[in-house]
């Protein structure tokens, strides 16, 4: 693996938490993302899934995690099945996950072979109850016209064990990895301190007519010589009017002399991820324009944070922030208080320049699981508010992600140049 050894009481500590929510009697089976094909002989790459990772640190395809803790034999409450190696695999793909090394990563003492699962299974199941089988269930759920791996699994198990009951494990996943152990948050620190490594090669190489993906490519390198496994997502390059596209990332555009480039990007550390977003000027210093939005959207972005506190509820966050922005608006001349106050409610005005959310857990994914109902202590949270002015192609966006505790939020990437001053001195110097 590229990232340092997570300590595997982690993954103890996970899996304890997890099963002390199971219904009496009922078996836990999680299993391994597939591997994503794209023609012909080639594969996109493998990304493990994530309530599996968190369970058990296996970062191998092909992997099922069965949790059975009232299991009538010890050996039978945690076992972990992963794919026997063989000549022609070691051949052509390299070595996999012996025994040894999957307890050694798991804190799981039986390990058995992938082929076993099914035989192994039908010794336990009727002794059981029902089932937990995962699923995903993000409300940006975006596999729903894929089978995946998971599906298939719901459907063997519902056709061979048809009167058992069935419960959903990601409902118990869901609450417990919101909040972020001190492991956790190291290893988010460790993905945020990459990102602030990456963005300070961007700085040196901004200069008038780079193409956007070059700055992207410092971002690539940086990352991969960190040891970092890959993007977050695909990082945002938008010069010019390409900044107010939310989701722009074709990132083939000049950076053109009087631009002002929004950098949307992310690492992805030993499965754990960072979110931040900065905007600097092409040429080195802020227009009186650009200087003035980016002062705004800072304005937001520091009073906003201090909004992120135990006891908040997430839907009186996002309200407040968006009144931040809404009094930025008017001081920067693009609505009137007076427009406002006769506004139709459901169809505010400020979503002409600010149409998104600006809080969003992190951790495993990206965009983490959570039910965003109360800001609670141990939850890490992006913080990101933007201004997005088509018709003077400016877009400004700025983030930074924040722990949340019960002496106010701590920001992950204090250490990411924001202020204007330091932004044009790093890009001249």
């Amino acid at each position: 693996m590229r990232y340092d050894p997570i300590p595997r009481s982690l993954f103890v500590k996970n899996r304890a938490n997890f099963v002390a929510k199971m219904k009496p009697n009922t078996i836990a089976i999680m299993t391994s993302n597939d591997v994503k094909h794209n023609n012909a002989d080639d594969v996109m790459g493998f990304t493990q899934n994530n309530d599996l990772f968190y369970l058990s640190g296996i970062n191998q395809e092909d992997t099922i995690l069965v949790l059975y803790p009232d299991a009538v034999s010890k050996q039978n409450k945690a076992i972990l099945f992963v794919t026997e190696t063989n000549d022609q695999i070691k051949i052509w793909d390299g070595d996999k996950l012996t025994k040894s090394q999957a307890t050694a990563i798991s804190g799981i003492e039986r390990i058995e072979w992938r082929s076993e699962f099914e035989k192994m299974l039908q010794y336990m199941a009727f002794e059981a109850d029902g089932f937990y089988l995962g699923h995903n269930e993000h409300i940006k759920r975006v596999t729903i016209d894929q089978e995946t791996q998971q599906d298939r699994l719901i459907k063997w198990c519902k056709q061979k064990y048809p009167l058992h009951e069935y419960h959903r494990a990601a409902k118990i996943t869901r609450q417990l990895r919101q909040i972020k152990s001190e492991v956790e948050v190291t290893l988010i620190q460790k993905a945020v301190d990459i990102s602030i490594e990456g963005f300070l090669r961007v700085l040196k190489a901004t200069k008038p007519n780079i193409k956007e993906y070059e700055l992207e490519a410092e971002l690539s390198y940086n990352l991969i010589k960190s040891g970092a496994t890959r993007h977050a997502f695909k990082p945002i390059v938008a010069s010019g009017k390409n900044a107010c596209a939310l989701h722009y990332n074709s990132n083939d555009n000049l950076c053109k002399e009087g631009d002002m480039i929004l950098l949307d990007f992310g690492v992805c550390y030993g499965n754990y991820n960072s979110d931040t977003t900065r905007c600097i000027p092409v040429n080195g210093k802020f227009s009186k324009r650009q200087k003035e939005v980016y002062a705004a959207v800072l304005h937001c972005l520091k009073e906003g944070s201090k909004l992120l506190k135990p006891g908040v509820l997430h839907a009186d966050y996002e309200k407040n922030m968006t009144s931040l922005v809404e009094q930025q608006l008017v001081k920067l001349g693009l609505l009137t208080e007076e427009s406002i106050a006769s506004q139709d409610p459901k169809q505010p005005l400020y979503k002409k320049y600010f149409m998104h959310g600006t809080a969003h857990h992190i951790g495993l994914d990206v965009h983490d699981v959570g039910p965003y109902l109360i800001i609670e202590e141990g939850m890490v949270f992006t913080c990101e508010p933007g201004i997005y002015i088509a018709e003077e192609q400016i877009g400004c966006r700025l983030e930074n992600d924040y722990l949340i505790t019960e002496n106010g939020p701590i920001n992950l990437s204090e250490n990411m140049p924001i202020e204007i001053d330091d932004i044009e001195r790093l890009l001249q110097g």
